[in-house]
């Protein structure tokens, strides 16, 4: 009896980024769908229902905030992760209906322990 896998979806306009996201929590279990932008999320919502999305903040054209804004709309519980290269959101992340903030970098453990919490797997 394994448990299904978690399904986690990465938004975030870096190619290089989304590959190394899904390479890394593939290789935790994890089962990974990626979305280059915004618009690109919300079509893929309800075909792959994520158990989890990390958002990038900065992308071009619909950024992080208002992509959660829209998911938040129908996906209420839906834990989401912002994550961002910088550490200047940190103090406003309270404000948006996130459930995490992660500071990006290579070292993707704290990311994986966030979303290890974040699905009650720890």
């Amino acid at each position: 009896g394994e448990r299904p896998k978690k399904r986690i979806m990465i938004v975030d306009d870096e190619e290089n980024i989304r590959f190394l996201y899904k390479e890394e929590l593939e290789e935790e279990g994890f089962m990974v769908e990626l979305a280059k932008n915004g618009q690109e999320a919300l079509e893929k919502l309800s075909l792959f229902k994520p158990d989890l999305i990390t958002l990038d903040i900065k992308m071009p054209g619909m950024d992080g905030i208002e992509t959660l804004k829209r998911i938040r709309e129908t996906e209420r519980h839906l834990p989401i992760i912002m994550c961002s290269a910088y550490g200047e959101y940190k103090q406003d992340f309270t404000t948006w209906a996130s459930d995490a903030y992660v500071v990006k970098c290579a070292d993707l453990t704290e990311l994986k322990t966030t979303i290890r919490k974040l699905l009650g797997l720890l």
